[in-house]
């Protein structure tokens, strides 16, 4: 998609720190033996770093080839090895349950709702049975509800800036119980903080694919 080849080249788009949600998620996911971790919408890649630096098999998947290209670069740089595929979130290239967990942060949300659905399908398909998926969506107290032009309920396009006509979707706890009717919420956090006196607001949502579905 090309706004996110053009976005990916601002450093502030490109962050080589891991996010505390995934630090976090390592240590459960080293007790449950996990072993394939896909970072989808993986970006410039410092997810796909990390986990490969914890020893998992890791996998990245994202739309824009620049964001591919500079994983590339960052995995080079430290040695690692790791999968990389380009492709839309919505129909992912990979078996039915053939992942242990799935990470998916600040990724999700800019789609449409029908989008939306289809990607947490498709994250479904793809894990195993117990396998867990790490996600965040906007909720609607954010600051930026509202803002830029609306494409259809909660979901707005931006009219200007780095991100000019990319889509924001924004949650509340209702949408989320349905969005996740297949999964077992294992963690459920509004995560609120004041930046520059504007509020970000955003659902952390750790899921759990129940036995059965494989």
């Amino acid at each position: 998609m090309a706004e996110w080849n053009d976005i990916l080249v601002y450093p502030e788009y490109s962050p080589e720190k891991p996010d505390r949600l995934v630090i976090e998620i390592v240590k459960l996911l080293k007790k449950r033996k996990a072993v394939k971790v896909l970072d989808l919408g993986c970006g410039a890649g410092r997810h796909v770093v990390y986990m490969a630096l914890q020893a998992f098999e890791a996998y990245g998947a994202d739309i824009s080839e620049t964001g591919l290209k500079k994983t590339k670069e960052r995995l080079k740089e430290n040695s690692l090895k790791a999968f990389l595929v380009k492709c839309d979130m919505k129909a992912l290239p990979f078996i039915d349950n053939c992942f242990d967990a799935t990470i998916c942060l600040n990724t999700i949300y800019h789609q449409r709702l029908s989008g939306i659905r289809q990607t947490i399908s498709e994250v479904h398909r793809i894990l195993r049975e117990n396998g867990l998926f790490l996600v965040n969506f906007h909720s609607e107290r954010s600051h930026r509800y509202g803002e830029g032009i609306k494409v259809e309920e909660n979901t707005f396009m931006d009219r200007s800036g780095p991100e000019k006509g990319v889509l924001h979707h924004f949650v509340n706890q209702k949408e989320l119980e349905q969005l996740f009717q297949n999964f077992r919420i294992v963690e459920k956090r509004l995560n609120e903080k004041k930046v520059k006196n504007y509020l970000r607001s955003l659902w952390e949502i750790l899921a759990e694919k129940p036995k059965g579905f494989g």
